[in-house]
């Protein structure tokens, strides 16, 4: 017989249990399943290779959107107004606090299979209150299209081998709006969703990345080179008049969106890590229906599952710091020393309207109309990962807090996800239609990036209340706490900088 309570959303069966938290349900418990029992990999084993084919896919999603917003547009605008000191080892520190962070979030999931903006229904005083708040700070961050509307830019100049003047503006959105249909068409076309997202990243990351490697050895000096890698390494004071509402849009979107990171960290349940692989996923129109559970399911406290477990926090970790964070910095250091070159050769600066396509338009001017095209079409497919992630991102976690906490939506979507995920998909790219004409890409991109700052204030101790309730072998030591109230201390100084320049005028601490 089955039990609920008015605060349940679910039934919650009568056999073993583990309780986390308040008003969701109590998760289900079951042994881990080995890595290979999950990967299906041929040779019964884990190795370098398999690793790479199967086991690393949800930081390259997280990478891709990484790039696009601090990579490409604000660490090049800073580092091309104000240098390289003082600035970069805001972005060294930023990367490793949120790397930590997202080891942090990730391990809730694959230690329940439940995804982050579901876990948090968990925190006092509960679902109700916190599914909804979470939402509106990550939709608040992200629902103004910055990078849709710096991809369309891109764009335009590449479709017409010049940059849009300011009459032509909205031919620039309009292109930023086929390019989200583009998004919409990919989702639709996959069998599963994470699969094809990890996929379409590894060719645009990895790509990118060769291409910025070797345009940047062939014509960037090494003094550049060295000034970049000791800016990122050397503590020093900020630049001279650089604001901290400035620095803090850099150090927010550097690495992903420091304390809403937790928005991209759903994939590790989709790519059956842990106890994702008793969970299920998002599966795309071609592929075959596959239930969502709307509780998630933990593992007992056995020597066994213990050791499965460090074999999967040990591929987590190579897939956040191997993966993401080596990724993160490239992605910040090449198109940033890039940048730097271009200022010095061409003896003008980036501004908010022209970074997009600054380096490709001075690039042309020295070397011709191949290396215009050329670096076009890197910024168009790094900011187009970031929409492509981004934007699905958006869907994903509404669909999946709807899912869970709603049991009518459940009995509406007769245990097919896919029914609310596509409809709304084309919601919400109505919505980021009509907000990219707000402001320009790169405005657009810092108060997202600002307001990402806004969750490193709440959610790290959300995760640290959650984390500490997992079962025995899952759960963080006291160390990792303290990089969770370091992010809190981190990103919240700048947090705090936006707000007070926001609504006064003027910012509250300027170098």
């Amino acid at each position: 017989m089955a039990r609920s309570t008015d605060t349940d959303p679910v039934p919650v069966p009568d056999t073993e249990v583990h309780a986390i938290g308040v008003s969701r349900p109590p998760l289900g418990v079951d042994d881990l399943p080995q890595p290979e029992e999950v990967f299906k990999t041929k040779s019964g084993r884990l190795g370098t290779l398999q690793i790479i084919q199967f086991v690393i896919g949800p930081s390259l999603i997280a990478l891709g959107i990484s790039i696009g917003s601090g990579e490409w547009l604000l660490g090049p605008q800073a580092v091309g107004s104000f240098g390289f000191v003082g600035i970069g080892w805001v972005i060294t520190v930023s990367a490793i606090l949120q790397t930590f962070y997202n080891v942090e979030v990730s391990r809730y999931v694959v230690a329940t299979g439940e995804v982050p903006v579901v876990g948090w229904g968990r925190v006092p005083p509960g679902w109700k209150f916190w599914v909804p708040v979470s939402l509106l700070v990550f939709y608040f961050a992200f629902i103004f299209g910055g990078w849709a509307a710096a991809a369309g830019q891109g764009l335009f100049a590449l479709i017409t081998g010049r940059v849009h003047t300011a009459d032509e503006l909205e031919y620039t959105r309009l292109l930023a709006i086929a390019l989200l249909l583009l998004v919409f068409l990919i989702t639709v076309l996959a069998r599963k969703v994470s699969r094809t997202l990890e996929l379409t990243n590894w060719f645009l990351v990895g790509a990118l990345l060769l291409i910025l490697i070797i345009v940047d050895l062939a014509i960037v000096p090494f003094s550049v080179w060295w000034d970049g890698i000791r800016g990122l390494l050397t503590p020093a004071a900020p630049p001279a008049g650089i604001t901290a509402t400035t620095l803090g849009a850099l150090a927010g979107f550097t690495a992903l969106a420091s304390g809403l990171n937790w928005y991209a960290m759903n994939h590790y349940r989709d790519k059956g890590y842990g106890m994702g692989h008793k969970v299920g996923f998002i599966s795309g129109m071609r592929g075959e229906k596959t239930e969502i559970q709307p509780v998630g399911v933990t593992f007992r406290d056995t020597p066994e599952n213990a050791a499965r477990w460090k074999r999967w926090y040990g591929l987590l970790k190579v897939d956040q710091w191997i993966v993401f964070f080596i990724g993160a910095m490239l992605g910040m250091l090449l198109p940033t020393i890039l940048m730097a070159h271009v200022v010095a050769t061409s003896g003008e600066r980036p501004t908010t309207a022209n970074v997009p396509t600054f380096t490709a338009e001075k690039l042309g001017e020295q070397y011709g109309q191949g290396m215009f095209y050329l670096m076009l079409t890197v910024g168009v497919f790094i900011l187009f990962s970031t929409q492509l992630g981004i934007f699905e991102a958006l869907v994903r976690n509404f669909t999946d807090s709807v899912h869970a906490v709603s049991p009518r939506m459940r009995r509406v979507l007769d245990g097919d996800p896919r029914k609310f995920y596509y409809p709304y998909m084309l919601i919400v790219l109505a919505v980021i239609a009509g907000a990219i004409h707000l402001a320009t890409p790169v405005k657009l991109v810092q108060i997202s990036a600002n307001m990402s700052n806004l969750g490193a204030l709440i959610f790290p101790f959300m995760l640290m209340y959650l984390n500490t309730k997992l079962p025995k072998a899952a759960r963080p030591r006291w160390w990792h706490h303290l990089f969770l109230v370091l992010n809190f201390l981190f990103f919240g100084f700048f947090f705090v900088n936006f707000v007070y320049e926001f609504f006064s005028g003027s910012a509250l601490v300027k170098f």
